[in-house]
Formats: C-alpha cells, structure tokens, sequence
C-alpha cells in the first residue's frame, strides 16, 4: 500500500509540475503580445503569491483597484503562474509576472513603487518585505471575527487598512506591543461600493435566501464550514416551498480536505437542479461565478458561516443568520458581532422556512443589525468608504514624500508628523 500511495503522489506532484510548466509559457506568450509597462508609470502595487484557487481575495478588490488607480497608477505583482494567467482573464489591474525573485527585482527596479498593497497571508509575502523604501500595507480580502484577523503576522506589515472600530478593538485586545493607533487606518468597505453582477433571474414574490457557506477547514479550529452539517436540509426546505429562491454560493475550495464534504455539496448542487427542471419558474441558482455583489444585494435573507461572507453581508444592512459550528473546536470570537448575531443551529437547519420570515419581521433584531454594521464599517453611505480608502493612501503617499525629502537628514519624519500638523495648525 505505502508504495502505491507513494506512486500517487510522485504522479500528482508530476501532473501538478507539467501544468505549472504550461501555465507560465502560457502568459509569457500572453504578455509578449503587450505593450511592455512604461518605466517609472506605478506608484502602487498589490502583491500576490498565490494562484487561481485563491483568486476571490484579488476578485473583491478588482474596482476598489480601478478607482484607486484614477489617483495613483496601480499593477498586481503575480508570483504565480496560474494566478497571472486568472488575473490576465479578468478585470483586473495591468498585470507583472514575476516568478522568481530576480524576475521580482528587474520590475521593481523599473517602476516608482511607494505603497504596496497585500491581500493575504501568503508565506512568499516575506520575499516581498525585504524592499525598503516603501510602504507595506495589509488590506487583507474582507472583515470577520475569525483568528485569522488577530494573527501576529499584522506587525510585519508597515501598515494596515482595516475595516473599523471593531477590528481596532480586536487588534487591541489580542496583539502585543503593537500601536493600533498608529499603524492602521479604518477604511469601511470600498467593496460595497462597486457590487458587480447582474442578476442571473427575474425579480419576482419570491423570497431570496442567499446560502453562501464557507470550505471545510484545514484544522479543528477553523471547522467553521456548514455544507455537511446544515446545508443539505436547509436547501431541501426552501426548494420545496415554491415560495422561496435559493442562491447557492459555496467558497471555492468546498471539498478539498474532506470528500464528504465535497459530496454533500454536489448533492446541493443536483437537488438545485432537479429543483429547477421541475419549475421552469424557480430560478434557483448555483453560483461559482468570479464576481461577488449582486448576491449579497439581492438576497432578502443571508445565511452564511463564520467567515468574511458574514461581514460583507453585514455590510448590506439586511437580515443576516449565521450557520453555529457543531464541532466545539472550532475557534468562536463572541465579543463582537456573534456575541449577538441570530445563529442557525444545525437541528433547526430542517425548520429554516420559520427561521427566515422571524429574522424578516423582529424589529429588534433588525435594530441590533444596524447597531452593528455601524460598529464594523462606519458611515455606509455610498462612496464614503471609498473615500476612506483613497485618503489612507494619500496620507501613506504624504508620508512616503517626507521620508524621501529627509531620507539623509538626522530627524525621522514620522516623529515630526505631530509636530508639523500642530505648526499648520497654528
């Protein structure tokens, strides 16, 4: 058995090697039939290691982006093949494939790079970080209480752009010796002020649930995942109402770790079908399209699990449920948001239907609703968030010009910052 087992990884790893291989030919070719990138033209860049199984992180940011880049030219460093040739396809920012670090410094020596945007963890973030000269800043691909957002990797970065109060407070209370103040900059959420998508049916009676569960995880703690758990019976009651219409968005790596897990979500996808070739009128849908926005608009209830989805939801200001995990490992944050947010239990998952028409119609829960997406994300108003995000920038741009004007002088900049605001003042 060991060297059968042996002999299916060293084929993976094969197969994996030769379609690596054929990706990077693949945009070479692609960006040999380009204009080169002018020299010295980008003063932002967003970093990004991974490849096309990840590309939601980058998806989200995509307008945000192009917004930003009116003000400040702005390219996405891709390290990976598979993800250059993703964000190639997209509508993404121009586009530099940098595979090796040599491939890394050639760019970076052609180009006037000041802020340099992450949007995840990736471990290849570290090869980045030895460039000084520029501002490093995580901006991260959405808010939630997960422990992913308190990591101790937020001090390796110069800055962060958070979303608001509530991720000032978590940092706070979790990370040592580290100046929340100082170091991050509340922004909202400038993705909700570009939702993306046409909606894929024709508004009608019908009730829209958004059911957008997360993968399964990769350890206990982040079991957060609710397919196999909740999902099978709550689609199969609101597909069997004729009243309600389900959108299904599972997070891309749903069954990667566990195949039952996998299977339980395929079963969703055929009873959605089997749903919809029985009533030409139910328009279900199955998404796993690129763009996010339209679903979490149009939805008139959200369920969803403990992830970013839950806070971009938020975001929206509409009646939102979050899935409990039933694996008591998994890692719960209830000092914010899901200290108080309606929770859907896994033996209630069959009475989904009743679930839904409360959250709709209880006016208290509705007011704690708004409590809280002011507590997240500020001021909601449309464009203010873009706001936000561009006057980060700008200051991080103010702040790159000092440190360059004094860059030889025996004053550091930043400890003038105070100072040179009160002269103004005066």
């Amino acid at each position: 058995m060991g060297a059968v087992s042996d002999a299916k990884k060293a084929y993976r790893l094969l197969k994996r090697a030769l379609a690596s291989r054929r990706a990077v030919q693949r945009v070479r070719r692609r960006l040999a039939q380009v204009e080169p990138h002018p020299q010295g033209h980008f003063k932002i860049a967003v970093y990004y290691a991974d490849g096309a199984v990840n590309m939601y992180q980058m998806r989200q940011w995509y307008r945000p982006l192009a917004e930003l880049s009116k003000l400040w030219p702005v390219v996405v460093i891709s390290r990976s093949a598979t993800g250059a040739d993703k964000l190639l396809d997209e509508d993404a920012p121009p586009v530099a494939f940098v595979p090796t670090v040599r491939d890394l410094e050639r760019f970076l020596a052609t180009q006037d790079i000041r802020v340099v945007l992450y949007v995840n963890q990736n471990t290849r973030n570290f090869q980045m970080f030895r460039y000084g000269r520029r501002w490093h800043v995580f901006i991260n691909h959405g808010e939630s209480d997960k422990m992913y957002m308190t990591t101790n990797q937020y001090k390796a970065y110069d800055y962060a752009f958070i979303a608001g109060q509530a991720a000032r407070d978590r940092l706070t209370r979790t990370l040592w010796n580290y100046d929340v103040d100082r170091r991050t900059f509340d922004i909202g959420r400038p993705q909700a002020d570009h939702y993306s998508g046409e909606l894929p049916f024709t508004p009608d009676e019908r009730t829209v649930v958004l059911y957008a569960p997360t993968w399964e995880g990769d350890r206990p703690s982040a079991h957060y995942g609710s397919i196999a758990t909740h999902g099978e019976a709550l689609v199969a009651a609101l597909l069997a109402t004729g009243r309600h219409r389900v959108l299904y968005r599972p997070h891309p790596r749903s069954g990667v770790v566990d195949d039952a897990y996998g299977a339980a979500h395929r079963r969703i996808v055929a009873a959605i079908e089997a749903a919809n070739a029985a009533d030409g009128t139910a328009q279900h849908v199955y998404d796993n399209g690129p763009e996010l926005g339209w679903q979490l608009a149009a939805a008139d209830v959200a369920i969803v699990d403990i992830s970013a989805m839950v806070y971009d939801r938020l975001a929206v200001g509409k009646p939102l449920m979050i899935t409990r995990p039933v694996d008591d490992r998994a890692s719960v944050d209830t000092s914010g948001y899901l200290s108080d947010c309606e929770w859907l239990a896994a033996d209630r998952a069959g009475e989904i239907v009743a679930e839904v028409e409360r959250v709709r119609g209880d006016e208290a829960a509705i007011a704690r609703l708004q409590m809280w997406v002011q507590h997240y994300f500020g001021d909601t108003t449309q464009g203010v968030a873009t706001e936000k995000f561009h006057g980060a920038v700008e200051q991080l741009m103010q702040k790159w010009d000092r440190w360059h004007v004094h860059e030889m002088g025996a004053i550091r900049p930043d400890e003038n910052d105070d100072a040179e605001e009160a002269d103004e003042d005066d």
